[in-house]
């Protein structure tokens, strides 16, 4: 195959991933429900193999279930897997965090940190917060980590960080949205807040210790954010995929 033809394939199964992932995480694609490569095929208009591909991706990320009979099924979730999910990437980026104290870091690659710490700090002079501002925090909470992340200098941890924020709702603004429409919704930010503001300290006087466990406490945050969202579904409509998590009530 040329390698204009390979990048083409690459290129489709790329489009074909996210354009299903899309698909589930709305709500469109349900629990249990069965997706052949036919339909994937109609859906996102990509060609045979590079759906195949784009759905063995999916499988590999956990959103689906092979069928022995062939095709794959939606995933549930319990509460527990998604909280394991958390707690797994609050571990590596508790190691990234150390690393980074450890092994040193300069205010002037600290400065991208703490400037997204300010804009969030804007954020949250809001009363209340608009949905808006909780749209502008997802960007600026993800950078912030994917900035944490660098400053490890270890490539191969920074993969495994990728892949675990890859699990289903893992990520760290995984439950941002949904939680925008709950009471306590300020008063997390602010706490979230506060644990940007110390890792960045810990990291400067090189505490390594201090800045691993800040990271993983800061993860149990958002497994709170799980539980308050799944208590609170009357506004599924911020985060659909919501309906792929089932309690032990469901």
């Amino acid at each position: 195959m040329a390698e204009r033809e390979v990048d083409r394939s690459v290129s489709q199964t790329v489009k074909a991933q996210l354009a299903l992932r899309d698909q589930i995480l709305a709500g469109s694609l349900r629990p249990g429900e069965r997706i052949s490569e036919l339909q994937a095929v109609e859906t996102t208009g990509a060609s045979r193999t590079p759906v195949r591909m784009a759905l063995v991706r999916l499988e590999e990320e956990g959103l689906l279930e092979a069928i022995p009979s062939g095709g794959f099924m939606v995933k549930a979730f319990s509460e527990r897997d998604i909280s394991d999910s958390i707690e797994l990437r609050g571990t590596l980026e508790g190691l990234a965090a150390r690393f980074a104290a450890e092994r040193g870091v300069s205010a002037r690659e600290l400065e991208p940190l703490k400037e997204c710490l300010a804009a969030i700090d804007e954020l949250l002079r809001q009363v209340p917060i608009s949905v808006d501002a909780f749209s502008s925090y997802v960007t600026l909470n993800a950078r912030f980590h994917a900035l944490l992340t660098e400053l490890s200098r270890s490539p191969p941890l920074i993969r495994q960080i990728d892949r675990a924020s890859a699990l289903p709702f893992a990520s760290p603004s995984g439950f941002v949205m949904a939680q925008s429409a709950l009471p306590e919704a300020q008063q997390i930010l602010i706490i979230g807040q506060e644990h940007h503001r110390v890792v960045i300290d810990a990291i400067e006087n090189r505490e390594g210790a201090r800045a691993e466990a800040v990271m993983r406490e800061h993860a149990r945050l958002a497994v709170r954010n799980l539980r308050l969202a799944l208590r609170n579904r009357t506004h599924l409509d911020l985060l659909p995929a919501l309906a792929l998590i089932k309690t032990a009530t469901d």
